[in-house]
């Protein structure tokens, strides 16, 4: 039986279920199969043995998850041998038509419109949206998560620069 959590984010002050368990730093992270701009499947295994940025965003069409994308792809550069991943339900061509737009080229996007498959594993999907919530998650070389953030309101962005410290952080780890 799949995890529910009630009460586990909100939005203005209403509550929502989450699907799924909730990610603790030290543990193993997840394996989840999203789909790419081009059909391709982004699992965790395919973005290779480096250190990942996962986030959870529940649409690029609203305002904060533009900005949180924009965001991301503008501090990337600040990272070395590091893959960000941006997953939401947004459908794969939806994906793609927004980061054309936006000039976004440099990040991963995985839609998990198909199986929910990532917000299941990472306990992000809201259960009475089919959105993700707003959440990263960093994973180490060795496949271990050594950050993890559930923005509690998801009209909120995530902390920035704890995300991209525990990237350095795991990165240094490595060398």
């Amino acid at each position: 039986m799949v995890q529910e959590r009630a009460n586990g984010v909100s939005l203005r002050g209403k509550m929502f279920t989450l699907v799924g368990p909730e990610i603790r730093v030290g543990q193993k992270a997840p394996e989840f199969s999203v789909i790419a701009p081009d059909s391709s499947a982004i699992t965790l295994a395919t973005l290779g043995n480096k250190t990942r940025i996962l986030l959870a965003v529940p649409s690029l069409e609203t305002s904060v998850c533009d900005l949180e994308v924009k965001t991301f792809s503008k501090r990337a550069g600040e990272l070395k041998d590091t893959e960000i991943l941006v997953v939401s339900v947004d459908l794969p061509m939806a994906q793609k038509r927004w980061c054309g737009s936006e000039g976004v080229s440099n990040l991963r996007m995985g839609s998990d419109h198909r199986e929910t498959s990532f917000g299941q594993a990472y306990g992000v999907l809201m259960k009475e949206l089919r959105l993700l919530a707003r959440a990263a998650f960093v994973v180490n070389a060795a496949g271990e998560v050594t950050y993890s953030e559930l923005v509690p309101d998801w009209s909120n962005l995530p902390n920035f620069d704890a995300i991209l410290q525990a990237a350095k952080d795991a990165q240094a780890i490595r060398a």
